[in-house]
């Protein structure tokens, strides 16, 4: 069976010229696709004919809720989507004053290992597929009622681990025939694959890169993050430093403040000397406490972003969402996981 989802328009036409159909087929089929459209039989514009051909060659991915947390605060949704394999991945809808970000999954699981992601525990189970990447925004939009404006690579998986699928994502998203979500608004987290930098450097992607540093020595970043210890910091800064040289687009870097770990004022020294006159951005982010973890939150959020600014860095305090749900990327599916078999009715809350 064919994923239709997961051509791009070119392909799609292809794919319709070898059928002998028309080529103006394919942009019916891929708009029909873009907006979230569970079967083939309901694309009216269709010949009957071709709607059953379609039917026996090729299928259409659609994700099932499995459970889904809203938070009443501030309007905050998480989901669990179950995929057509019985595999569980998660989004999370973020309501903003400029719009409505989702930060989507690109892989099943995650073989990371870094310490304080609850994605990681139970290791990787596989990638997503482009169309799988893709529903989980159309779905969002249709379960929520409230278009994107803003995509973050930022759920379950290394997004550079799944690098040819997330080109084809990114590809899809931003087509003028389907979402048409520009580049700008679209962020990919990374936890430091260097070559893959390098790689998606090479594309030139007005897309916002953002690193998962959260340590800025490597006694420390290798303990919270295994990828560290074949590449290390310097490394990794001189892979942002030329993304940055051959991209022009900003790094914003990712660092989790985490109490006693990686949040003192020698380190906050350290990290404003490697950035300092880099035009890179520090994004520091509240530690989501995961149950299986002993790490904990910093107490020393504030202290640390003044020390940063003062030498010339600029940082700002990720905003936190989602403080009454599973906020912590990868915390709803485990919790699925070790609950044990349930039914999507059970599963709903």
């Amino acid at each position: 069976m064919i994923d239709l989802k997961s051509m791009d328009l070119p392909q799609m036409t292809a794919f319709f010229q070898e059928l002998g159909e028309p080529a103006f087929r394919a942009k019916q089929v891929f708009s029909w696709l873009h907006r979230g459209t569970r079967t083939f039989d309901e694309m009216s514009n269709l010949s009957k004919p071709l709607r059953e051909k379609l039917s026996q060659t090729c299928f259409i991915t659609a994700p099932v809720v499995e459970r889904k947390q809203v938070d009443p605060k501030d309007g905050t949704i998480k989901y669990l989507w179950r995929l057509g394999d019985g595999s569980c991945i998660e989004t999370v809808l973020m309501r903003y004053h400029h719009g409505n970000t989702v930060c989507i999954s690109s892989q099943v699981g995650c073989r990371m290992g870094c310490a304080f992601c609850a994605s990681t525990l139970g290791g990787k189970v596989r990638d997503l597929t482009p169309a799988e990447m893709l529903d989980q925004v159309l779905f969002t939009q249709l379960d929520a009622g409230a278009a994107v404006s803003n995509i973050v690579l930022m759920g379950i998986g290394e997004p550079l681990d799944n690098f040819d699928t997330v080109l084809r994502f990114l590809e899809l998203v931003n087509s003028p025939a389907g979402l048409n979500i520009g580049m700008r608004h679209i962020s990919l987290s990374t936890c430091g694959l260097t070559e893959k930098i390098d790689k998606l450097a090479s594309y030139r992607l007005q897309l916002t890169l953002s690193v998962s540093l959260h340590a800025p020595d490597d006694a420390t970043r290798s303990r919270l993050m295994p990828v560290n210890r074949g590449v290390g910091v310097e490394r990794l800064l001189e892979a942002c430093r030329r993304y940055f040289e051959v991209t022009g687009r900003r790094i914003s870097y990712e660092y989790a403040l985490i109490d006693g770990v990686n949040d003192t004022d020698w380190q906050a020294d350290l990290l404003a000397k490697r950035l300092k006159g880099t035009g890179s951005h520090v994004n520091l982010i509240p530690l989501n406490h995961v149950e299986e973890s002993p790490l904990k939150p910093s107490r020393r959020v504030a202290a640390f972003q003044k020390r940063l600014e003062r030498q010339g860095v600029t940082a700002t305090v990720r905003r936190k969402l989602g403080g009454d749900i599973d906020a912590s990327c990868g915390q709803l599916r485990r919790k699925r996981i070790a609950e044990g078999e349930q039914t999507p009715e059970e599963g709903l809350t």
